[in-house]
């Protein structure tokens, strides 16, 4: 029986269309996650699961572990919890938003384009000069042991 989920965010619907609920478990196996890495992103209101079991358990949604993506893909870029935050709220509400509001939602989006942009050419940047100093390591190494790779 479909019914409704309070998550951080829009209200989700649960039933065939969202998919079935998971554990914490399965959705930090899925999402690449460890479990308490997920509890740290609930305290910090990213990513609330979006139904408990009888039990008390964690359930989480396929729309709950999009999320969970979504912060673990900023995380290293650098972004705060605030930014993240920011961010899903700015996802939550595009599909909804009035005529009125997209635009400075379409604004705020090409803002987190651009920084995570800059900060993925700083990390390639950052990745060259760590691999031409491990090929510098590895020319002194051969230059020392005789070896030619």
């Amino acid at each position: 029986m479909p019914g409704t989920l309070r998550g951080a965010g829009p209200e989700h619907t649960f039933g065939p269309a969202a998919g079935r609920l998971m554990q914490i478990g399965e959705a930090a196996d899925r999402v690449g996650l460890s479990i308490r890495t997920i509890r740290h992103y609930e305290d910090a209101g990213l990513v609330v699961p979006s139904a408990r079991s009888e039990g008390g358990f964690r359930l989480y949604t396929d729309l709950d572990l999009d999320r969970l993506a979504v912060v673990k893909r900023m995380k290293p870029l650098g972004f705060t919890l605030d930014e993240m935050r920011d961010l899903l709220g700015v996802l939550d509400a595009l599909p909804t938003a009035s005529d009125d509001e997209r635009p400075a939602l379409l604004d705020r989006l090409a803002m987190f384009h651009a920084v995570a942009a800059a900060r993925v050419a700083a990390l390639r940047e950052q990745l060259t000069t760590a691999e031409g100093f491990a090929d510098t390591l590895r020319h002194q190494l051969d230059q020392h042991t005789g070896d030619s790779h």
